[in-house]
């Protein structure tokens, strides 16, 4: 009995033995993730608006001809720069000359007719018929007068406003009929864009709030812009708004017809809370990081704010001086052993201008 004993007690203290060695040789063996760090840190964030647009002229005018005849000559070619008043073409005007003249002739007949006619019916000797007929035969002789001399004076087809000639549709020898587009002018000193906002957002934009702008033609460029007006209206297809910026003067890069791509600041924080982007986790719709403690990286959930480019701001799970991973996460579970490969990491300041995106 005793040597049974004494048999099961050895066996036991054997498999203690093994089972402690096993569970040395497990710890000694428990892999450690290399992740890089940074720290959570306070810094400036600013929140914006992006969208799109096309560029348009603030004032733009298609010049039509005011009198039907052939172009004589045209006076100026797109791109040039004109005033308002200035001639752009002339018409032939001999067809013209020639119509004044025959109603120059016919005023004068009928003015006479009308003294005649006038003179004899004060001494009743014409009836009131007659008097009104010569009266009226030289009300429209003027009217034909006066149309024809318009005629003539249209012969010049002119700018309408200042601006530059950006299209011309018309030479010389061609014929041309009333309300023909002849020319566009556009002025080019001051540009406008129309954004669409989502309805959800647009309590965040006010007028006078400045935007910045950036097109494919010059994308290392930042031009400035300010809200002008917004829609009192909603659209009821789109369940937009539209936003309308007023593009700063004197940026002659810029060019009707430019698409660009828009940020309207609406919000700033000095003192934010971030960490790059790379730190933050997303998974069904809850966001999450891993924080570094000792030689240990545990899984904390978040809540988040403005995010720009490089940046997620924090509002609540963290705080400053933190250490989070932002790489080797995709190998991570919570509580799981790391080995830091940058263990004196910095996190610089959100750039000054930082926009936090806010897109539809």
């Amino acid at each position: 009995m005793r040597r049974t004993i004494r048999v099961v007690g050895l066996l036991s203290l054997a498999l203690l033995a093994a089972c402690g060695q096993q569970k040395k040789e497990e710890q000694k063996d428990e892999a450690k993730v290399p992740v890089e760090i940074a720290l959570a840190a306070n810094g400036l964030i600013e929140a914006a608006y992006r969208g799109t647009a096309t560029l348009e002229a603030e004032a733009e005018a298609t010049v039509a001809a005011k009198t039907a005849g052939v172009i004589e000559k045209t006076l100026v070619e797109e791109g040039e720069p004109v005033r308002a008043g200035q001639v752009l073409a002339r018409l032939d005007t001999e067809r013209l000359r020639y119509e004044l003249a025959r109603a120059t002739a016919s005023r004068e007949q009928a003015e006479q007719n009308f003294q005649r006619n006038e003179s004899v019916f004060q001494r009743n000797i014409v009836s009131r018929e007659a008097y009104d007929k010569t009266k009226y035969e030289l009300e429209t002789a003027r009217a034909a007068y006066d149309v024809a001399a318009l005629n003539l004076r249209e012969a010049e087809i002119k700018a309408p406003i200042d601006g530059v000639i950006s299209q011309r549709y018309i030479k010389a020898g061609n014929a041309i009929t009333v309300g023909a587009q002849a020319f566009r002018i556009t002025r080019l000193d001051r540009l406008q864009a129309a954004i669409y906002v989502p309805e959800r957002d647009i309590h965040k934009l006010a007028p006078q709030q400045r935007a910045t702008v950036w097109v494919d033609a010059w994308p290392e460029q930042r031009f400035g812009a300010q809200l002008l007006r917004i829609s009192p209206v909603v659209d009821a297809q789109s369940g937009t708004v539209k936003v309308t910026l007023q593009m700063d003067a004197g940026q002659r890069q810029l060019k009707p017809g430019m698409f660009a791509r828009v940020e309207i600041l609406y919000d700033r924080r000095e003192q934010a809370l971030l960490v790059p982007r790379d730190a933050v986790l997303a998974e069904d719709a809850a966001q999450s990081l891993f924080v570094v403690t000792g030689n240990r990286a545990q899984r904390r959930s978040v809540h988040i704010g403005y995010s720009d480019a490089q940046h997620i701001e924090i509002m609540q799970g963290l705080k400053a001086g933190e250490q989070v991973v932002v790489t080797g996460q995709a190998n991570l579970k919570d509580d799981a052993s790391v080995t830091v490969v940058n263990p004196q990491p910095a996190l610089p300041a959100a750039p000054t201008g930082a926009k936090a995106q806010k897109t539809p």
